[in-house]
């Protein structure tokens, strides 16, 4: 079975560039359209969340086969709180079945965060029992032991939190996603390289690629909305005062500055294998601070 472009571009060496779009709380998928023609040449790959912050929206595998249809690399985010284990076996399934293989595995966002608070959250498996789970269905059988017809092949990533108060426990479920099977890491959020610098100097002893997650802030309030209401964001003070020294209105450029900034520092420094840019509702400025940051955006 043939490896899927983005894996190829991973054992390849060269510096990755993987963004993100969200999809809407819609059956209008033209603006998704929008984004992603305007990014499948620019990047090595596309995340399509699920149900992120556990808002509900239309559903990863959905916006993935948009980007097959457009020409474009999707990587399928998938979470264990919505659906239990037949659910998810299936949808890879489906996903294989589309020539979608790159797949994120997450447990979750709790549901007390999302906009339907009154949802029965499932977490039959976590993000580790899923790497586990794909590479059972790989190994031709389901996680009933029952026999496949036909086995797929997924190039398999996860997440983890460089920038966590404790990063032990981080660097415990670090070791469990690696010895499971995963072979790509996209960070959480990060605004100090220097919590990177410390994290791969621990991960650089595995064969994984790690692909540090870069979110383009729009303006200090948002900065201190995301600290206090979304799980796993730390950004520091130094961070937030220099977004509010900008005047009204030039916000987000000051955040693709800085973005573009911490991006050029990873590449020169060669910190890690490559970035994962989420611009979180403008998506349109990412082909900018590709521009700016000088990356080489021709995939595949």
């Amino acid at each position: 079975m043939a490896n899927s472009l983005f894996e190829e571009k991973l054992n390849s060496g060269e510096f990755i560039v993987t963004t993100e779009v969200g999809p809407p709380k819609s059956v209008d998928v033209s603006e998704v359209v929008h984004h992603i023609k305007l990014l499948k040449d620019k990047v090595d790959a596309i995340n399509i969340t699920d149900h992120q912050s556990s808002v509900m929206r239309f559903p990863s595998i959905g916006g993935c086969l948009l980007v097959k249809e457009l020409g474009g690399e999707p990587i399928l985010q998938m979470t264990c709180r919505d659906r239990n284990r037949l659910a998810l076996q299936a949808e890879l399934l489906l996903a294989y079945s589309r020539d979608i293989k790159n797949v994120l595995c997450l447990t979750g966002d709790s549901v007390d965060v999302g906009d339907h608070k009154e949802a029965k959250p499932v977490f039959d498996l976590d993000s580790v029992q899923l790497i586990k789970m794909i590479r059972t269905l790989e190994s031709g059988t389901d996680m009933g032991g029952n026999e496949l017809g036909a086995a797929p092949k997924f190039c398999i990533g996860a997440t983890v939190h460089p920038e966590a108060d404790f990063i032990e426990p981080q660097l415990i479920k670090f070791d469990k996603k690696v010895n499971a099977g995963a072979q790509f890491l996209q960070t959480q959020g990060i605004f100090e390289l220097a919590s990177l610098r410390r994290f791969m100097q621990y991960a650089s002893q595995f064969n994984i690629k790690i692909l540090a997650g870069l979110i383009v802030l729009s303006s200090a309030g948002m900065a201190r909305y995301m600290n206090n209401n979304v799980p796993g964001i730390i950004i520091s003070q130094a961070i937030i005062d220099e977004m509010a020294s900008v005047e009204k209105g030039k916000g987000l450029q000051k955040g693709i500055e800085i973005a573009t900034r911490m991006i050029k520092t990873i590449k020169e420094e060669n910190l890690c294998h490559g970035v994962h840019i989420m611009a979180v509702g403008n998506e349109s400025i990412v082909p900018d601070i590709l521009e700016a940051a000088e990356l080489v955006s021709t995939p595949g």
